[in-house]
């Protein structure tokens, strides 16, 4: 059979059909004789199809076809195949109605399988058939990642002869269908010894194999195709890394083929044992996975394992004259917004709201009896009119009351008349061509709405109290915007294996240990807010009334260039 490019798995299957053990699935093997290898120009001269189930035949398909042209000579050398021979054959479009019969919907296999089914589809066009849809495998790539260091080359002969396959291929299509079903079994058993059981897993095999560590792959074999959290451990038992997955199988075995972040290499040399925690849903596999990270501390993750890093936005309401401060832990007084992920975020908040409000930038202590010297100077901010200046007593008392409000109305998750100054003042800039100033203001108020969108989705979580969140056959019960307890219908509850963190002191911050937990399940119910059913001790107001967009600015109206009179 001529050379054609290798297809592995291209039509996307159910979760169903991808997780069903390997000696249920049915495949048909395929393969062609043709008249040449142009796949657009040359035409199918013989049909051959093998349908196997659990290593047995269960039936064969076998055809000539009349090309309705003639053979090559070199064509008819190589397969016996003459113009006499297939003259009263009947035509493709003729064929093809019982060949896909015979395909059903079993799994397409071939060898260099990319050539067979290309010239089915093609047939299929020219018909004015639909066209041809399947998961596909390539005996080709299996071979190469299984048996390549015992095999010259992958071509079929070879294989069939040095694997000593039963059938032996003579480029006649059935003869060659059944020596590549010979060898699929033979790489069938191969495979099972690296823990391919399944058909997705035949399906990344071709991927994973070739990895370095493919030998680990063992370490997979007893992971189930549910929803989860993983943990690579090395050698003295200790956690690596954390993961999450709605199918733990499927995501684990990943790491072996198409993972190629610089970090997961050393990772999987270290890994010894692979152990896993089977979870009701994605959304509680997602919440364990953020309290392991929490309290484990893996080497290898990096998002979840620097809560040292958060910090607070605090406004000293109760200050004679209030300033906003970046602070590592919130105090018993004044309004907070956080914790946020990095002081980086917090200073640009905090830029953000001094862009668009007067407020002092110095961080000299006022006390309520504080007056200023005669010759106290007045600080840059406030000679370049973007703050006011208490501290040189220029100050006006009732406009800097003003400008403390709009400040806490903002860090408490109404941010409309900042929202307005910056955009103005970014719209003033884009139209004076100063883009970059521009642009500055732009991730100013990108950031803030982002830190005050996150604010509020925990605060309405928080405000829920006690809450039963219902989406389809799953019902998550949230206290105090921790999840401690999930039920479905029709599986008996079990208690959730990590115990949730500890309960948040009324009206404080949250921790920076409990947020990330929070924000999980805050934006998963942003997101079902439409279809759930909720019961709550408090409020429940999902969605939010806040966006983290940044409105777009108006088009300049194009200039009107008129010609003088």
């Amino acid at each position: 059979m001529p050379v054609g490019s290798a297809v592995q798995g291209e039509w996307q299957r159910s979760f169903d059909d991808l997780g069903r053990p390997l000696h249920d699935v049915t495949f048909c093997v395929i393969d062609l004789e043709t008249t040449g290898g142009n796949r657009t120009e040359d035409m199918i001269t013989e049909v051959g199809a093998v349908k196997v189930r659990g290593g047995e035949c269960i039936g064969t398909f076998q055809t000539l076809v009349n090309p309705g042209r003639a053979i090559p000579p070199k064509i008819t050398i190589l397969t016996g195949l003459s113009d006499a021979l297939v003259q009263s054959a009947p035509r493709i479009e003729a064929v093809l109605p019982s060949l896909l019969e015979f395909i059903g919907d079993a799994v397409i296999v071939g060898h260099n399988v990319g050539f067979d089914v290309a010239f089915i589809r093609n047939a299929l066009e020219r018909s004015g058939r639909p066209r041809l849809e399947a998961t596909i495998v390539d005996t080709v790539a299996l071979a190469r990642r299984l048996v390549r260091d015992e095999v010259p080359n992958c071509r079929l002969g070879t294989l069939a002869s040095r694997l000593r396959l039963d059938h032996q291929p003579s480029h006649r299509a059935l003869d060659d269908a059944l020596a590549t079903t010979d060898l699929l079994h033979v790489l069938i058993e191969r495979a099972s010894g690296l823990g391919v059981l399944g058909l997705d897993d035949l399906l990344a095999l071709a991927k994973l194999a070739g990895h370095p560590q493919a030998g680990k792959l063992k370490m997979t074999a007893d992971l189930p195709r549910s929803p989860g959290v993983y943990m690579f451990c090395g050698h003295q038992g200790q956690v690596l890394y954390v993961g999450k997955a709605s199918n733990l199988r499927q995501r684990v075995r990943s790491y072996f083929g198409s993972e190629d972040r610089r970090k997961v290499g050393p990772m999987l040399r270290e890994t010894q044992t692979v152990r896993h925690l089977e979870l009701p849903d994605p959304l509680t596999a997602e919440v364990i996975e953020q309290r392991l990270i929490a309290r484990l501390l893996p080497r290898y993750n990096r998002r979840g394992t620097r809560a040292n890093g958060y910090c607070y936005i605090r406004l000293d309401v109760d200050a004679p004259w209030p300033r906003l401060a970046v602070v590592k832990q919130p105090s018993a007084k004044g309004i907070h917004l956080g914790p946020l992920p990095s002081r980086t975020m917090a200073h640009l908040v905090v830029e953000a709201i001094q862009s668009a409000v007067p407020l002092r930038r110095c961080s000299e202590r006022l006390g309520r009896n504080y007056v200023a010297t005669l010759d106290a100077p007045v600080c840059s901010a406030a000679q370049l009119g973007v703050a006011q200046c208490p501290c040189s007593g220029t100050a006006d008392v009732a406009a800097y009351a003003d400008a403390v409000e709009v400040a806490r109305r903002t860090l408490t998750g109404d941010p409309a008349i900042v929202v307005d100054r910056l955009h103005e003042r970014m719209a003033r800039l884009a139209a004076q061509q100063r883009f970059e100033e521009a642009a500055s203001m732009r991730d100013r108020l990108s950031t803030l709405l982002g830190a005050i969108k996150r604010h509020r989705l925990v605060e309405t979580l928080r405000a829920a109290e006690r809450a039963e969140v219902t989406v389809g056959d799953s019902t998550w019960i949230v206290e105090h915007a921790r999840l401690v307890d999930v039920t479905r219908v029709g599986i008996a509850g079990r208690s959730l294996p990590v115990a949730p963190p500890d309960e948040p002191a009324p009206g404080a911050p949250l921790a920076s240990d409990t947020v990330d937990e929070a924000l999980v399940l805050a934006r998963f119910f942003e997101r079902r807010a439409g279809g759930a059913s909720v019961v709550c001790t408090g409020d429940w107001d999902f969605p939010v009334a806040v966006s983290d967009r940044v409105p777009h600015l108006p088009r300049a109206a194009p200039e009107v260039h008129r010609q003088a009179s």
